[in-house]
């Protein structure tokens, strides 16, 4: 089970990171990334924490025990169970995705190519933080410049 939904959930999001980067962006297209996309991937989040947390699946780990999100022990007796890798890949995968189409929104608006926005996707999609870091130092002039800072 948990490996059919994390192999799902890695097909939707490398299709959406492919049309996002190379596709004309169309309000459809950024409406059904959105939608199809991240939403797809935090209903899939949502249910699967509210299963493992509710008992239901994948109960605690192989540890057993309470879940805790206060220690590092806590976090890793999560992780340490396919349910809880897959739904913290999940997450991963729903929250870049939504910064990638944010960053692609925001450099569009502010008119820098898909030359330079590529491979600043490409990082976001790889390394979420690290992409949206260096969007943050990228856009700072052109924003500025634009006496706007949306």
């Amino acid at each position: 089970m948990w490996q059919t939904a994390f192999g799902i959930a890695n097909l939707l999001a490398m299709a959406m990171w492919a049309a996002l980067i190379l596709l004309p962006r169309k309000p459809a297209l950024l409406a059904a990334i959105l939608y199809l996309g991240v939403g797809l991937l935090c209903l899939a989040y949502a249910l699967g924490i509210s299963a493992i947390l509710g008992g239901l699946v994948d109960p605690k780990g192989p540890g057993g025990g309470t879940v805790d999100f206060t220690t590092i022990e806590g976090v890793r007796s999560i992780f340490a169970s396919d349910g809880g890798v897959t739904i913290g890949w999940i997450h991963y995968l729903a929250f870049d995705l939504f910064v990638g189409l944010w960053i692609a929104r925001d450099a569009d608006a502010k008119e820098f190519s898909r030359l330079v926005q590529a491979p600043i996707l490409f990082l976001t999609f790889m390394a979420g933080p690290f992409g949206l870091v260096v969007w943050l130092l990228v856009r700072e002039r052109r924003a500025r410049k634009n006496g706007r800072w949306e």
